[in-house]
């Protein structure tokens, strides 16, 4: 082993941040979720035009299809609003052929009557298979836009740096993914074709209204005001109640989450009184606020119903009067009377629909935020590949900082010859760990480099990089699957009797055999029917099977009793044989036998050397060692 001489700064890892609507209206459309739907605001867009822009772009393939449905939507609306006025010829005339057959002139032309039953229904056949091919189809195009989000963020994923992860909360990466592509398929399915539909009723209607009466039609429009005013006071007082109900419920999710998560330590500290106390408080909070906002909501219809049925009474008793005139017709007026229901609710849903619209809108700008995020440097077009790999590793002269404006490693050379095995040691937060991610090119140095076998680790693809390093972390990761598949990982296409032979290398095979089901047994998700010990054993046999040529180790053993860590200590000594090793050491009693130490503190790489000479020289490595005997405090 030589080394350099370095004046080196590294500092920890920046921390990871702690991270209804269906139905059909009057005149067949789909509703808008109603006023559950109606009083809640979504988050707006900072940029509701761009977001728009671009979201136009990203259905640019699907525009013929979403012609088509809108084409369909307007024939399927046109056929539902001449409907009420076909129907009204057939009052009429039934009305008319009543009155003869009471004055003893004429009887009622049922065949005519009839006719006019079978067209009305042929519409309303019609309009109910046009709307159903619209739905059918853009339920078709809702998917496939979902699928290409989703399958465009995931694969953004594996191109994006981890310093992004490092500084975003994993949450909201994975609300990315799940509730913003979620919010925008649902507004696609439901609302895209509502808006066509919603404007075509809303003009049908008061075409049809003015073409029987014009005065009745403004008679209508007049209560207009009163509803929209009514809508606004209720919405802005509810509003708050909304608002505050949302937030009370995730204090309350998240209290019920911590408790249940902790609730060995609560109980331990008998802070169950005081866990109820607090649930108390914040359920009540929630109650109040809930009850109101609903209450709220409830009233809205019956007062739109109201000033509904105020409308119908001004407009029964002028059309009424117009009728006495002959103005118009019994059936006019019994059709005019359908296409006045059939028209606040359109305009409801118009506005919601741009409540909604917002929210979409806001969830779209989070998707193309994520998916425009700086990515990582490309791979080399003309990657190194290695015939054999023989794991000497060379840092030269390394600069790096995880922000430009603070470089914490300064001028760090050292190499390590393959097969030996080299300890890095400090305190927790001495910066261990931005070594090995700096090794397999998590990060990229801001100046020097870091070589394998001669060869800059940018000159190789960051698969076949990684490729050439196993690593057997602190933090065990093993999935919800069988045993055998858990250590297959290492390498996807071994023989069942590969990974056999990699879990006795590794003592996995002796515990094995104890389970019910062997090989077989399926992990649970929390990984709780096998122990920690057992856990950390199927790492190593997961690095066994991978036959990496360099080896990152991040001792596992200070949650495991003693028996078990001899275990994992012989397993890891058999991993390292052969295979250039950088140990990240906790306990230092494992690394006395290392071919070369470097002692970090605060960043800095402050000593190096061998165990033997580090002891001797009675500086910060031998205060450590000493401490972890003594009892000391470093």
């Amino acid at each position: 082993m030589t080394t350099q001489n370095n004046n080196t700064t590294t500092n920890p890892t920046p921390g990871i941040g702690a991270a209804p609507r269906g139905g059909r209206g009057p005149m067949g459309g789909p509703m808008g979720g109603g006023p559950m739907a109606m009083m809640r605001r979504g988050e707006k867009p900072r940029d509701f035009k761009g977001t728009l822009n671009k979201f136009v772009k990203y259905l640019g393939q699907y525009r013929l299809l979403i012609l088509f449905i809108w084409l369909l939507a307007i024939a399927s609306t046109v056929a539902m609003i001449v409907g009420p006025k076909i129907l009204g010829n057939a009052t009429t005339k039934l009305f008319a052929g009543v009155m003869a057959q009471i004055a003893g002139t004429g009887s009622v032309d049922f065949t005519y009557i009839g006719n006019i039953l079978v067209e009305t229904l042929m519409l309303y056949l019609v309009s109910a298979l046009l709307s159903y091919g619209q739905g059918w189809i853009m339920s078709n195009v809702a998917m496939n836009l979902t699928y290409r989000f989703r399958k465009d963020i995931a694969e953004k994923i594996n191109r994006m740096p981890l310093r992004y992860f490092d500084g975003t909360n994993h949450g909201e990466v994975l609300s990315r993914i799940t509730n913003d592509v979620d919010t925008v398929s649902q507004t696609l399915n439901q609302s895209l074709t509502q808006i066509i539909t919603s404007i075509a009723t809303v003009i049908g209607v008061l075409v049809m209204m003015f073409t029987i009466s014009w005065q009745m039609t403004l008679v209508a429009i007049a209560t207009l005001p009163l509803s929209f005013g009514i809508i606004g006071v209720i919405v802005g007082k509810s509003q708050v109640f909304f608002k505050r109900q949302q937030d009370y419920l995730g204090h309350i999710n998240g209290h019920v989450e911590e408790m249940y998560g902790g609730h060995v330590v609560m109980k331990a500290f008998n802070g169950e009184a005081k866990s109820v106390e607090q649930f108390d408080q914040i359920n009540a909070t929630l109650f109040d606020s809930a009850w109101k906002s609903q209450f709220l909501t409830g009233l809205l219809f019956p007062i739109m119903n109201f000033v509904g049925n105020l409308g119908y009474v001004a407009i029964c008793i002028l059309g009424g009067y117009l009728a006495v005139n002959g103005t118009i017709t019994i059936g006019d007026i019994q059709a005019f009377i359908q296409y006045v229901r059939s028209f606040t609710q359109p305009i409801s849903q118009i506005a919601n629909i741009s409540n909604v619209l917002q929210q979409t809108m806001a969830a779209a700008e989070r998707v193309f935020q994520f998916l425009a995020e700086p990515e990582e440097i490309p791979d080399t077009t003309t990657p190194v590949h290695l015939e054999t790999i023989e794991g000497r590793v060379d840092f030269k002269n390394v600069h790096f900082g995880y922000s430009p404006d603070k470089i914490i490693i300064n001028d760090f050379s050292f190499y390590a010859e393959p097969g030996q095995k080299i300890a890095i040691v400090g305190p927790t937060g001495a910066g261990k760990t931005t070594m090995v991610k700096l090794l397999m090119r998590f990060y990229d140095v801001n100046s020097g480099a870091i070589l394998v076998d001669g060869h800059d680790i940018k000159d190789f693809t960051r698969g076949d990089l990684r490729c050439m390093f196993g690593m057997v972390l602190q933090d065990t990761w093993l999935y919800n699957g069988s045993i055998m598949e858990n250590i297959r990982y290492g390498r996807s296409s071994a023989t069942d009797e590969e990974v056999i032979a990699a879990a006795k290398a590794s003592r996995v095979d002796h515990f094995v055999h104890t389970l019910p089901e062997g090989y077989n047994l399926v992990l649970n998700e929390e990984t709780t029917n096998i122990s920690q010990g057992q856990m950390q054993l199927m790492t190593i046999a997961r690095a066994f099977l991978s036959d990496p040529k360099i080896l990152i180790l991040d001792e596992a053993t200070s949650s495991v009793d003693t028996h078990t860590e001899v275990l994992i200590q012989k397993a890891m000594e058999t991993l390292m044989k052969g295979r250039t090793s950088f140990i990240i050491a906790h306990r230092l009693s494992t690394i006395r036998d290392a071919d070369w130490i470097l002692v970090m503190k605060d960043g800095d790489i402050v000593e190096q050397g061998k165990h033997a000479k580090l002891l001797a020289k009675k500086g910060f490595y031998a205060d450590l060692y000493n401490s972890q005997f003594e009892g000391k405090e470093i």
